[in-house]
């Protein structure tokens, strides 16, 4: 697949708004000339004034996020964490690319880490890009956008504070509660209550409310809550279901019911 037919094919409303005008500036580093008889141009051109106008009228009914607008998305936010602490991390671009390859094939994976290495060079405003992907993007999957972010800061064995600060600020503009930040955020790292933290409770919490703790937090990280995604970004949306599963037993263990 070449890579004018996986971008202009795997896009819908990522094409217009803030994030569009990052991928036009990313696509351009990478093709040497544009011309009439390349098909990317024309039609990324044409898509991006129709998808800017539908960014700004469709406040009322939100899209359903195609797989590629959720990859875009995501190249464009891993860009801004990965340079939170003013470096680009080694271990953390390799993190992005397995990820690539483990969610896409090697190919897709290819173009998917070509078009990031060149987004990464832009300075990306926050604010606009995520309100972009808060209005069009439903909720379980901004929440899979967070449990990525948070994946890639622990690449290298530590969180920085840098990037704790860019991912929560991220996590605010994206509409994503404390309560789900802190979930997604707790898996991330080992300390005596964050088996709780995952499930949204305290360690007083009684094991009724326990229990209707994990009931509630295995329905909304539910892998099927992203199956429009398609089945590479849904077998990601697995290992947040398995985390609080395990944190679930952990509880169990401790507490003995």
């Amino acid at each position: 697949m070449s890579f004018s037919k996986w971008i202009g094919g795997a896009l819908g409303w990522s094409f217009g708004g803030p994030i569009g005008a990052i991928i036009g500036l990313a696509i351009g580093s990478m093709i040497d000339a544009m011309s009439d008889g390349n098909p990317l141009l024309g039609q990324g051109q044409s898509q991006q004034r129709g998808q800017r106008t539908t960014y700004r009228n469709r406040s009322r009914q939100r899209p359903q996020t195609q797989s590629g607008d959720f990859e875009v998305s995501l190249l464009v936010l891993a860009s801004i964490v990965i340079k939170a602490d003013g470096k680009q991390d080694q271990s953390e671009l390799d993190f992005v690319r397995q990820q690539f390859l483990n969610m896409y094939g090697k190919e897709r994976a290819n173009h998917a880490f070509k078009l990031f290495k060149n987004i990464s060079k832009q300075h990306v405003a926050v604010r606009p890009v995520c309100l972009q992907i808060r209005q069009m993007m439903d909720h379980p999957s901004r929440l899979q956008l967070m449990h990525f972010l948070f994946g890639i800061a622990k690449a290298d064995g530590t969180v920085t504070e840098d990037e704790v600060k860019q991912i929560y600020t991220i996590a605010g503009y994206l509409g994503i509660s404390s309560r789900d930040y802190e979930s997604i955020k707790a898996m991330f790292y080992n300390s005596s209550d964050n088996a709780y933290k995952v499930l949204e409770i305290t360690k007083s919490a009684p094991v009724d409310d326990i229990k209707k703790a994990y009931r509630n937090m295995a329905k909304k990280y539910h892998p099927d809550k992203v199956i429009h995604l398609g089945k590479e970004h849904q077998e990601g949306a697995e290992e947040k279901f398995r985390q609080v599963q395990a944190a679930y037993e952990q509880i169990q263990k401790e507490r003995g019911f």
